[in-house]
């Protein structure tokens, strides 16, 4: 999903404390320091972090900047390596053939469930280093003076994540808008006895 599509879905939050000026003015350093690391050549199963809004694959910020007029536009990237279960299945199952035919030769019969457990590590380990992790590009727009953080995502895995590392990054707890929220938000404090009591309303004629 993309901000700059005719249409998208989204996700509000709103920034609950005051944000520090110095955050303002390293923003650049510190998108840089918690941008995500390639796991390409390496046999990680995730990784995430920050990117630039316009290039996917500009983690130092060097084309464009984040900011944009009283916004900052950036992205959170998810590198996700997705290996079928069957194939897991298969090269277990091989694995496991292999290490009783070992076994067999010392006139063994049985695989331990450590040595099991540990095989199946080394297949599943061997099986992502073969395997290219998949991308996912989230953007992230920031309206600072308002105190909003617009995410261009709605899954609820993702947005845990993402809502997590954006306060481990800028060190500012943030919450997501619902309508009950955003309802007390308008109405003022006092106000939750009024709103626990609404009941919803049928538009359905019969």
């Amino acid at each position: 999903m993309s901000f700059l599509k005719a249409s998208t879905s989204f996700t509000r939050f709103m920034v609950m404390d005051d944000v520090k000026l110095e955050i303002y003015d390293n923003l650049e350093d510190i998108l840089r320091k918690f941008a995500i690391v390639d796991i390409d050549e390496i046999a990680d199963e995730r990784a995430y972090g920050w990117t630039s809004f316009d290039d996917m694959l500009d983690t130092a910020f060097a084309e464009s900047s984040p900011r944009k007029g009283e916004f900052v536009v950036f992205a959170f990237r998810l590198d996700t390596r997705r290996i079928a279960p069957a194939i897991i299945k298969k090269h277990v199952a091989i694995a496991l053939r292999q290490e009783e035919e070992k076994l067999a030769e010392l006139g063994k019969k049985y695989i331990s469930k450590d040595r099991k457990k540990e095989i199946i590590e080394q297949v599943k380990l061997k099986l992502r280093a073969r395997t290219l992790p998949v991308p996912a590009v989230f953007e992230v727009v920031w309206d600072y003076a308002g105190k909003t953080v617009y995410f261009a995502s709605t899954q609820r895995k993702v947005l845990d994540l993402f809502s997590e590392y954006f306060v481990r990054s800028f060190d500012v707890a943030i919450e997501q808008v619902l309508p009950y929220t955003l309802a007390q938000n308008i109405l003022g404090a006092g106000c939750e006895d009024t709103l626990d009591a609404l009941e919803p309303t049928t538009f359905n004629i019969d």
